[in-house]
């Protein structure tokens, strides 16, 4: 966001204000008293004692957990939710941080009550419905006290959950590891481009890094594509109602979300779907006795000109988490593709001399560029 100065240069430049009254707009901001905001160092302090907190009580109930009769593992579960979000509740009007930091601890310990309940009594596995009640209770604080945490951890969960059921209910058919690896590659796309103008950016932060993570591993297995097609003509095919249910998990779901978000989001969201499309089948037969599916030089040109695209898109939104990530992907396909399909056809120094020289000047441009384009971004919004 522009500065006070910035402001004041441009309105005296556009003649707004004169001088005297820009000294006054000057004073009055430099006189005002500004609330202090929380250190980096007690936001860490306070990230880290929540990890250790659910540590701690996991690792204590673990160890007694043999000792324990059911229901008093019963107990103990309830206990440990009524506990945490009792404490936050007390001190919700002291200090507000440490209230959201021992909700979110709290609703995290009901995902793994959850998993616990159904443990100790035995209850009918269907471990995707343990995940479906753990976002109903994210969903749940998320309505009642609407902070950052518990809106965060419903949008990890709600996808995760989607993504499981589909793997629970498609499995043994012919395409069902092809289709999550295409729901998780949406959904990234989803929330890579479609929360940026969003003004909490703690939950920004969290999904970009999750979407990111998902979006590359993702892209990885469609780009090895050999696991996919192995044994497929004697997988049983997929029941059309599942094929119209896991098809609208992938393009139409997403698609509705994006244009109900963000409607620009829409463009890159379709670009990642049409990736995950393609990907899969633009593989070679490897030559030899045993000939598999693996990754063609026009694998590499489709994930590198989706770095590309995804960094142009940065630019546009004036993002620049998603230039870096851009940048990222596309030196991370360079090599990628290096190590695969050029390095062994080199002799041994020549290829590591090859590689030290791609490293020091790819690396180089790669930063320049990413610096230029940021840069460039910045100014825009400014």
């Amino acid at each position: 966001m522009p500065s006070v100065e910035e402001f004041l240069r441009r309105w005296s430049d556009a003649g707004l204000i004169d001088e005297v009254t820009a000294e006054r707009i000057r004073a009055f901001e430099q006189g005002r008293e500004q609330p202090a905001g929380l250190r980096w160092q007690v936001l860490l302090a306070l990230a880290f004692g929540g990890l250790l907190l659910a540590a701690g009580v996991t690792l204590f109930v673990a160890a007694h957990w043999d000792q324990l009769s059911p229901w008093a593992r019963f107990f103990i579960t309830l206990l440990m939710i009524v506990v945490l979000h009792g404490t936050a509740i007390f001190a919700g009007d002291r200090f507000a941080s440490l209230a959201i930091t021992l909700h979110a601890v709290g609703t995290i310990a009901a995902g793994a009550a959850v998993f616990l309940v159904g443990q100790i009594f035995n209850i009918q596995e269907h471990w995707p419905a343990g995940i479906l009640l753990w976002a109903l209770c994210a969903m749940a604080g998320w309505a009642l006290l609407g902070d950052e945490a518990q809106q965060t951890l419903t949008l990890l969960l709600l996808p995760v959950w989607i993504v499981s059921e589909w793997w629970v209910r498609s499995d043994g058919y012919r395409g069902s590891d092809l289709f999550a690896a295409r729901m998780a590659v949406s959904f990234a796309a989803l929330y890579l481009t479609a929360f940026i103008a969003t003004k909490k950016n703690v939950v920004f932060s969290i999904l970009f890094a999750a979407a990111a993570a998902s979006l590359t591993i993702a892209t990885v297995l469609l780009s090895e594509s050999w696991s996919f097609w192995y044994n497929w003509a004697a997988t049983p095919a997929m029941p059309w109602h599942l094929a119209i249910i896991g098809w609208g998990w992938i393009v139409a779901v997403p698609l509705l979300a994006a244009a109900w978000l963000k409607r620009a989001a829409m463009l890159p969201v379709a670009v990642v779907i049409l990736s995950s499309l393609l990907l899969p089948h633009l593989f070679r037969q490897n030559p030899g006795p045993y000939a598999y599916p693996q990754s063609s030089v026009l694998t590499f040109l489709c994930v590198g000109l989706l770095a590309c695209f995804l960094t142009w898109w940065g630019v546009r939104e004036r993002s620049r988490p998603i230039i870096n990530y851009g940048i990222f992907a596309f030196a991370a396909t360079v090599l990628w593709f290096y190590f695969s399909s050029v390095m062994d056809k080199l002799d041994r120094s020549f290829s590591l001399i090859l590689l030290g020289l791609l490293f020091l000047g790819g690396g180089w441009l790669l930063e320049k560029m990413r610096r230029r384009l940021v840069r460039h971004a910045m100014e825009a919004a400014a």
